[in-house]
């Protein structure tokens, strides 16, 4: 991985400046503070970006991870290898314009990665949020649950999971109209890609997780079973009745924890 990618334009406006100095100095609309991570969308150059800026995790963060058995996130290098994994697999996602991660101390490490604002999308929670009062046409309900089944299944077949996988983070091209889409031509791009885990294969654990994650999140969307198990025919590529012979019950588990995380959210009142 380079420690440092710059595209032409940043390239230019940066020339002989420390990157790092100038994305302290970026002004924009902030959809997340907190103390180890930044995130805003800016203007430059009459573009519009999304940057997220790291400022390193701290040990605390690293020995708690650690002690659940999970890698820590330590920044911007995460999502700037899956988002380059996503490319290769014709995954559409974000565009990276730069990058950057400086120190040796994992701790400390800062880092950086702008991306092309995804404009004349919208996320596939807000659009879908109404259909439990009106229902969607069944060819463009159907060629969702195609498209996102198709996703999921090139993403974990190779090795990656995602760790955030709801429905809002799908963003829906819409660049011709919510009223004018062709359903034959939906187009979906996948965000929020910081968390997500790269590896030869994805244990089995970890594939619930994201499942269930993406049950949760269209439970209550008016979906019916018959929509459950196109995805699952989908997703498996095997029929319905080959599916649940098998005996480790893989999809009874990630119905069950897709109904535990809807009741969490029940129980705090709110949403996850």
């Amino acid at each position: 991985m380079p420690d440092l990618f710059l595209r032409e334009e940043f390239q230019e406006a940066w020339k002989d400046k420390d990157p790092y100095q100038e994305i302290i100095n970026i002004q924009g609309e902030v959809f997340r503070e907190l103390e180890a991570r930044r995130t805003l969308r800016f203007d430059f150059q009459n573009q519009s970006y999304f940057i997220k800026m790291h400022f390193g995790v701290g040990w605390f963060e690293i020995i708690e991870n650690l002690l659940r058995f999970r890698l820590p996130v330590l920044g911007a290098e995460n999502e700037y290898q899956a988002i380059r994994k996503c490319r290769q697999l014709s995954i559409d996602t974000m565009t990276i314009a730069a990058y950057g991660s400086k120190g040796l101390n994992p701790a400390k490490r800062k880092s950086f990665i702008i991306t092309d604002d995804l404009e004349n999308t919208i996320s596939l929670e807000d659009f879908c949020a109404n259909w439990k009062n009106k229902k969607p046409e069944f060819s463009l309900k159907f060629q969702l649950i195609k498209k996102i089944a198709h996703i999921s299944q090139t993403l974990h077949s190779n090795g990656i999971n995602h760790r955030d996988y709801y429905i809002c983070h799908f963003l829906l091209d819409i660049s011709y109209g919510r009223e004018q889409l062709d359903t034959h031509k939906l187009r979906l791009f996948l965000i929020d890609l910081h968390r997500s885990q790269l590896r030869n294969k994805v244990p089995e654990r970890w594939l619930i997780k994201d499942l269930a994650s993406l049950y949760y999140s269209v439970m209550d969307l008016g979906l019916n079973r018959h929509d459950l198990f196109r995805f699952i025919t989908i997703y498996t590529g095997k029929s319905l009745k080959t599916v649940f012979n098998q005996p480790n019950k893989f999809w009874q588990k990630v119905a069950q924890q897709g109904e535990k995380l809807m009741a969490r959210k029940i129980r705090k009142g709110d949403a996850l």
